[in-house]
């Protein structure tokens, strides 16, 4: 495992990662820091369907693999917590929906903040949709994950 560290928000990488600029990633995981989060850090690890179905069964008693996880940490210090991206997951969505697993992970990314924000599109009435929404225009992203899921209805 390598880390690509900013400021103090970290990028760790756990698989091989082709066609993805680390270093782009991680001015990325910044930007989201200082234009999203308000300062606030959190760590995103971009690892493989296998450990997103190992942390999804054991944190959320849901046995199949995710495209992103986030959990918040448990004290409120400035640290927001932590982020899991499936690389390959990602791969696959990037091809279905015709841009890079740069753009993908970006999505996943600040998907995975939002939820570390407190917001939770299960139950909010709308509130992180119109968030993500916001801010995927702000930072020059296509559709997020919500309006994905909403399309697919």
């Amino acid at each position: 495992m390598s880390a690509d560290t900013e400021s103090e928000t970290a990028m760790l990488f756990e698989v091989p990662t082709p066609g993805l600029s680390r270093r782009a990633l991680s001015g990325f995981a910044n930007r989201l820091v200082s234009e999203v989060s308000g300062g606030r850090t959190y760590t995103c690890l971009v690892t493989g369907d296998r450990e997103l179905r190992r942390l999804n069964r054991e944190f959320r008693r849901q046995d199949h693999a995710t495209d992103v996880l986030s959990f918040p940490a448990a004290l409120a210090n400035g640290f927001l917590g932590d982020i899991a991206i499936s690389f390959e997951r990602a791969k696959r969505q990037a091809t279905e929906y015709g841009h890079s697993v740069q753009v993908e992970i970006e999505i996943l990314m600040l998907h995975g903040l939002l939820h570390l924000l407190g917001m939770d599109h299960e139950t909010d009435r709308g509130q992180m949709a119109q968030a993500e929404n916001k801010w995927r225009v702000a930072l020059g992203l296509p559709r997020g994950l919500i309006a994905r899921a909403a399309d697919s209805l």
